[in-house]
């Protein structure tokens, strides 16, 4: 029974835990995918600043050669960005937008984190396509093939206007951001803000994990007119969302590990006295009461091994199966879009688990160890009869 108590627990854990391990994997990916990318380069302030005078922190067009010779390849992309903001008309509407101008042919290197639900994505062979979010093209009542009319200031403060056609709708993971967006090409956003050069340089890496090595090594190497920001100081959102699911984590473990040592706690307990005049024929052999001690804290943790052992490779188990199954799940809040689920469990998550059962029935296995090593030889070789 303890065994069992300890393997559902900690099969539990892992399932629970590897769930929330891939919301934070699928939402960081989608995150660095469809908006920041691992890296920007950025003129200093500009994220502070930026917003109220872009045409202050243009970068030059032309892109740094940013890897030495020799170095391991760890830059997969480096796409050139311009944002700004401005108004689209179609017939009798008109709405305001944000906008970034995106290299078409290098923001594929950024993957699927750009979710294109209907039409095309941006392409250098048609300048005047352009994409736009689902709750924009809601709000102002377009659709794919229909033409807009966008409305800019110019970086000499005038204003400026250009003819596009909406190639395509896209989400992200982030339904405000849907509800206001537009991407263009690069050349069709500088001709409309008649200005050269970029505001960002996004870098995408081959891997998330190279972020914080790359981070350093770029510092050490740009110029000091060059601020170069990760994306985790950019995803407001994501960081919140991980400091939320997180919290609820740690409910989860103190809840089984409650569970755990209770269970633990009333089947040692349980042995103790059912063995009541083997502990006393100990005693009166010799065995010293830090001998009996040990002999129950033993058998504690070792019935919190193998519940862990076993609740791991079930947990494995199952998160394989469930994962091949996927899980259904609906919009969550600022999303327009469910999604379908699955279980990721990491070494972490592993090595936790298997840490709290152990610690667990260590904890849980104290107080029986103390009654029994305390126990009077005499009362208890008389206990039996």
């Amino acid at each position: 029974m303890a065994v069992g108590a300890v393997t559902f627990g900690i099969m539990a854990l892992i399932l629970a835990n590897g769930f929330i391990e891939w919301i934070f994997f699928d939402f960081r990916e989608s995150t660095i995918k469809s908006q920041s990318g691992h890296l920007q380069i950025v003129r200093p302030g500009y994220h502070d600043s930026g917003k109220a005078n872009p045409f202050a922190f243009l970068l030059p067009d032309a892109v740094p050669e940013l890897e030495t010779p020799g170095e391991p390849h760890q830059i997969k992309s480096i796409v050139p960005r311009i944002s700004f903001s401005g108004l689209i008309s179609h017939d009798e509407a008109t709405i305001s937008f944000i906008g970034d101008g995106d290299d078409p042919r290098r923001q594929r290197d950024f993957g699927d984190g750009l979710r294109i639900s209907a039409g095309k994505n941006l392409s250098a062979g048609d300048p005047l396509g352009i994409i736009i979010g689902e709750g924009l093209a809601h709000n102002l009542g377009v659709d794919v093939g229909d033409k807009v009319v966008l409305l800019a200031t110019t970086a000499s403060r005038g204003t400026n206007a250009v003819e596009v056609t909406i190639r395509g709708l896209f989400s992200t993971v982030t339904k405000s951001y849907d509800d206001a967006a537009l991407r263009i090409p690069i050349e069709t956003a500088r001709r409309l803000l008649r200005t050269e050069g970029s505001h960002v340089w996004a870098v995408m890496l081959n891997d998330t994990a190279q972020t914080d090595s790359m981070l350093a090594s770029l510092r050490s190497r740009l110029q000091k007119d060059l601020e170069i920001v990760p994306w985790y100081a950019l995803a407001d959102f994501y960081n919140k969302t991980v400091t939320l699911f997180t919290k609820q984590i740690h409910g989860i473990r103190l809840i089984i590990a409650v569970i755990i040592i209770l269970s633990i706690t009333n089947t040692m307990t349980m042995s103790v006295m059912e063995r009541i005049g083997e502990i006393g024929t100990s005693l009166a052999l010799g065995v010293k009461r830090a001998g009996v001690m040990r002999l129950f804290v033993s058998e504690g943790v070792l019935i919190g091994c193998i519940g862990g052992i076993f609740g791991v490779l079930l947990g494995l188990l199952f998160a394989y199966i469930i994962s091949s199954i996927g899980i259904p799940m609906p919009p969550p809040p600022g999303m327009t879009h469910g999604y379908t689920g699955q279980i990721l469990v990491t070494w972490e998550t592993i090595r936790d688990s298997l840490a709290l059962a152990i610690g667990a029935t260590l904890i849980a296995s104290i107080y029986p160890a103390l009654r029994a090593s305390q126990m009077q030889i005499v009362d208890a070789l008389r206990h039996n009869r």
